[in-house]
């Protein structure tokens, strides 16, 4: 099977006055008509306020492609969005029966060269990876963030053995739809949230949330990078070495 990476940004560019009503993907057909729980999201509107400084930011989605999704963050910020759906390499490493290879796949899945991205939307994505494979892909975020980027991550506060994806849909920046979806694996662990820092160690948590969803909602920084000290300009020069005495001569003469 192929890999499931696909890049939105050709047929997704900066919204607005520029939109092309050809080129953004159709929101799914399952959102419309249908009648689901909304549930708030507090860290949301924190990690798009991170980046509207930001000219035609580009995001990376670790989950699936959603149609609505991807106008939304056009909306709110005028952006480029690539998505690589983790969940299906998940299930085809499964039923390929070569989860042991999780680890070296993740540390090559990602082509984005060293500090490209802006933006990644983590979602709940890292709860169904063993803890090596969870490392490698955290590492593998902090390698292609930017300096001054953000992560938006979920993670579960309850275990769950249901072999189930939860799909996020965005109501508007403080408010989500969740769809439960069949998935070939269960959350794989519980992650405290000493382990999530650790997981991200590097960047720095900027908002981070406990819901009643029993979920916590984080975002995460990357430090800006600072100026190399140089030398300044009108720095006064350095005193003269005292003249040494010369040969023979009396001290006090």
């Amino acid at each position: 099977m192929a890999e499931t990476t696909r890049s939105l940004t050709d047929l997704f560019g900066i919204l607005g006055s520029r939109r092309d009503s050809d080129a953004a993907p159709a929101a799914d057909a399952s959102v419309a008509n249908v009648a689901e729980a909304a549930y708030p999201t507090k860290a949301l509107h924190k990690f798009i306020a991170s980046l509207q400084s930001i000219d035609n930011p580009l995001l990376l989605d670790l989950g699936p492609v959603v149609g609505s999704n991807v106008t939304f963050f056009g909306e709110q910020l005028g952006c480029r969005l690539r998505v690589e759906d983790i969940a299906k390499d998940i299930d085809r490493h499964v039923k390929d029966g070569t989860l042991d290879q999780l680890p070296d796949f993740f540390a090559k899945r990602f082509t984005q060269a060293p500090g490209t991205v802006d933006g990644v939307l983590c979602w709940d994505v890292l709860d169904y990876l063993d803890k090596a494979s969870a490392q490698v892909v955290a590492r593998q975020m902090m390698r292609i963030l930017k300096p001054g980027g953000a992560v938006f991550g979920f993670f579960a506060n309850a275990p769950s053995t249901e072999k189930e994806y939860t799909r996020y849909l965005i109501v508007d920046d403080k408010t989500l739809k969740h769809r439960t979806a069949p998935g070939s694996r269960a959350r794989q662990q519980v992650y405290a949230n000493r382990d999530i820092t650790r997981l991200f160690e590097g960047l720095t948590v900027s908002d981070s949330f406990l819901l009643l969803t029993k979920t916590r909602e984080m975002v995460f920084r990357k430090p800006e990078q600072k100026a190399a000290d140089t030398p300044s300009a009108e720095a006064a020069p350095e005193k003269a070495a005292p003249k040494s005495a010369k040969p023979g001569a009396k001290p006090g003469a």
